[in-house]
């Protein structure tokens, strides 16, 4: 589920790097470039922007970046030349590389800090091929080298399939939230959701599936509303989910709306962007399902014990509870919200029950 706001970025590092590595004699092939996985506010100053295609798969960086002005898909076309801005996985890092290549670019650049891994990578990569030139700057590298004919097609991004004993099997890919297993907090959440559940119900950042369809194995739902902002999660959700009740939402879940209130809402929100924890996006998932549902509606979310959400539940919902906890997660349960349509409703007498 990566499925978060847009990150907006100290944009020089990479651009830096990219116009020292040009002063030093880099020399691009002529045609376009394209460049994997760029963030919302960075900037390619050093390049020519005329010639730049942007892959980005994340619905607030592409908004982001298409209202700066760029040319962005979330599918790559064949390029001469690709920058990969490598992204926390290096699984993902890595398939990104190979599809790169794949594609016929005949000059890979790969640019990251340290904390993306970027050593690790450069080492992968002069395993296979000379690289022609590096540059360390700003607690990062750029490196660049030329396929040559080497095989890369090992370091493609392969499905992964994990199995729910409740559920069953699903598909997931490098790159995406929970990959390896099911998330033990979504487990923990599906375990605790009530046999029945309301009509129209919404899983906001749902990832490869995993909650959505433990709310279509219960009784008395009608709809379900996929909502995910990472589109490679959304494609792996629409082969794990081939309910006709399930609908898929390529979209930032914080500002996501539908023309109806929702009966119901589950979720697991994401709490970092980059490798920095973040509750604000956990809140602001939480503003969002208050938003969406009617004024008897209800919230299901499972989060880390740590994070301070009980504030935020208690604010926005008429009544709020703790289903289940362990040393990891706090399983909760939230009715009657407060906001609705973007209004704030009067605060009810009834307080909200917590531990």
């Amino acid at each position: 589920m990566t499925h978060s706001p847009a990150l907006t970025l100290d944009p020089a590092p990479r651009a830096v790097r990219l116009a020292i590595a040009l002063d030093d004699g880099l020399c691009l092939p002529d045609g376009m470039i394209s460049v994997f996985r760029p963030r919302a506010g960075e900037l390619f100053d050093p390049l020519p922007p005329e010639r730049l295609s942007l892959v980005q798969g994340f619905s607030p960086d592409h908004a982001a970046l298409t209202e700066a002005g760029y040319q962005v898909s979330v599918i790559p076309a064949p390029a001469p030349a690709a920058l990969i801005c490598l992204p926390r996985s290096k699984a993902e890092g890595l398939g990104l590389v190979a599809e790169a290549v794949r594609l016929g670019a005949r000059l890979v650049l790969v640019d990251g800090q340290k904390t993306d891994g970027v050593e690790s990578v450069l080492k992968a990569v002069r395993e296979k091929v000379s690289v022609v030139g590096t540059i360390s700057k700003a607690h990062g590298k750029l490196f660049w080298f030329a396929p040559d004919g080497a095989d890369f097609t090992d370091w493609a991004l392969e499905p992964h399939s994990v199995t729910d004993p409740a559920l069953g099997m699903f598909r997931t890919v490098p790159g995406v939230f929970s990959v390896a297993d099911v998330d033990a907090g979504s487990q923990l959440l599906a375990a605790y959701l009530p046999q029945a559940l309301p009509a129209r119900m919404a899983d906001l950042g749902a990832g490869w599936g995993y909650l959505s369809a433990a709310c279509l194995a219960r009784d008395g739902v009608d709809q379900v509303h996929l909502v995910e902002a990472e589109a490679a999660a959304l494609e792996l959700a629409r082969v794990n989910i081939s309910d006709p009740r399930a609908q898929f939402h390529w979209a930032d879940a914080t500002s996501f709306a539908l023309p109806e209130s929702l009966d119901g809402v589950v979720m697991n929100p994401p709490f970092h962007t980059g490798r920095k924890p973040q509750p604000a996006l956990g809140l602001a998932f939480i503003a969002a399902a208050a938003r969406m549902l009617k004024g008897r509606g209800q919230l299901w979310m499972v989060a880390n014990r740590h994070l301070p959400y009980e504030g935020a539940l208690a604010d926005l919902f008429g009544q709020h509870e703790i289903l289940a906890e362990t040393g990891a997660f706090r399983v909760w349960h939230a009715s009657n919200p407060r906001t609705r349509g973007g209004k704030t409703i009067t605060r009810q007498k009834r307080q909200g029950h917590s531990r």
